[in-house]
């Protein structure tokens, strides 16, 4: 059996009222808040550094690398980038099909974000946090603007934070649900008001973002990871993940298995570990194909158990690590019709700002539908990698490589199924699947 990790982000979900004020203190809470105003905010950018966190949104960006790059004005200086406000953004539109870690944090322990954004704003010398939350998310907004609440009225917020002279006030912001707002600048444009569209960069955030100020712009479980890392020191952290990735990490996961849900491991644990932690497969019917971090990470079979999930290992594995939603798949799916399905999505969300997103997602989706109602061609599979080819990184963010990914992915690891769809058939093409026909109505 996988030894589970000792619970650290989720270690207070199982609480009584683990939402509430009373609670986190009860359980440690605010404690690493006044050890770091004890600290000047260079030393926990260092700390941070130190710990090698990297951003817990996808990218796996080092974490106090991205604080360091925060220009901090020199005395005297009353001009330029360095003199502006500085800006906390926490990044909370989960929308990635399959991705549900963040708002089960917010909902039950909505206070370690709450403290972790009051010691990142310290660290970058920000007055102002901006917690933009999914406006689909109702219940998790309203569970954390009452953990506001309650943190400003036990004197964690406003002016002068326990006694130390630091100001920071926290806004709870609902989005619109457009799934472009997770893209930092498109989130950071309709924090403005304007429609959310991704920016050209450069300018980066962290010298152009929010106001056109300095920016971090951070994901909710990176956040909530930083009260842990005070509290217990970057060796400590480090003692857990691997190498160049440390420390714990929420794994979401769905589909075909017995205990689906959310799982807390250290970074590098393997799909064959995750599964065994989660009961096996549902009613034993063997693994296919899934996905390490979402529908926009390349998908993987079988042959690929004991790939070790985090950033380097999934990249060499032909994949990268994302959002770490795994969805895992049975025997019983359809590769062409789940690609199809994911499509179908993309072509939905993409802002339209970028030609070959707008463009090429409706023809994916097209051909997609034309070969799973059994009326393609062989061609359809050159084509449909061609139109890949031309999206792939053409595009101002990741949305259109995400689109690409599960079908070019797809594509390498089952052909054939793809090829069996378009097999030659009087009239044009295969009947059909009932199953997937139906799907399509």
């Amino acid at each position: 059996m996988t030894d589970p990790l000792t619970p650290v982000l989720t270690r207070r979900w199982s609480s009584p009222r683990s939402w509430t004020l009373q609670t986190y203190a009860e359980l440690e809470g605010y404690t690493a808040l006044r050890t770091a105003l004890a600290a000047e905010p260079d030393q926990l950018i260092e700390l941070v550094k130190a710990s090698g966190l990297r951003g817990r949104g996808g990218a796996g960006f080092p974490t106090g690398m991205k604080w360091g790059f925060i220009p901090q004005a020199a005395p005297g200086q009353l001009s330029g980038p360095a003199a502006k406000p500085k800006y906390l953004v926490v990044n909370a539109d989960e929308g990635e099909p399959g991705t549900c870690k963040d708002i089960p944090l917010m909902m039950t322990d909505p206070h370690s974000l709450i403290e972790g954004a009051i010691i990142t704003s310290y660290a970058i010398r920000a007055s102002f946090c901006a917690i933009y939350v999914r406006g689909e998310a109702l219940h998790c907004i309203r569970r954390l603007q009452h953990a506001v609440n309650e943190a400003r009225a036990a004197g964690y917020l406003g002016t002068d934070i326990l006694g130390s002279g630091f100001d920071l006030e926290i806004v709870v912001h609902a989005g619109a649900g457009a799934y472009i707002c997770g893209e930092e600048t498109a989130l950071l444009d309709s924090l403005e008001g304007r429609r959310g569209q991704p920016r050209l960069k450069p300018p980066f955030p962290a010298t152009s973002g929010l106001y056109a100020s300095p920016t971090v712009v951070n994901n909710v479980e990176t956040i909530a990871t930083i009260p842990f890392i005070v509290n217990g020191g970057s060796d400590w952290f480090r003692s857990m993940g691997r190498e160049k990735s440390p420390g714990p990490k929420i794994f979401s996961l769905s589909g075909h298995v017995e205990r689906p849900g959310q799982y807390e491991v250290p970074m590098g644990t393997t799909l064959g570990q995750l599964l065994e932690l989660a009961g096996g497969m549902k009613d034993g019917i063997p693994l296919k194909f899934w996905t390490p971090g979402g529908s926009s990470t390349p998908l993987l079979t079988a042959e690929h158990l004991d790939v070790p999930l985090d950033f380097e290992g999934a990249v060499e594995a032909g994949t990268i690590l994302g959002t770490t939603a795994v969805q895992v798949f049975n025997e019983t799916v359809s590769v062409p019709w789940a690609v199809m399905k994911w499509t179908e999505f993309y072509k939905h969300e993409s802002c339209g700002k970028c030609t070959p997103c707008r463009e090429g997602t409706y023809w994916l989706e097209q051909v997609l539908h034309r070969m799973v109602a059994g009326r393609g061609t062989p061609e359809d599979v050159d084509t449909l990698l061609d139109v890949c080819d031309n999206i792939l990184g053409r595009s101002f963010c990741a949305l259109a490589d995400g689109a690409v990914s599960p079908i070019t992915s797809g594509i390498k690891h089952f052909r054939q199924e793809f090829l069996d769809l378009c097999a030659a058939q009087p009239g044009g093409g295969p009947s059909p699947d009932p199953q997937l026909a139906g799907a399509l109505r």
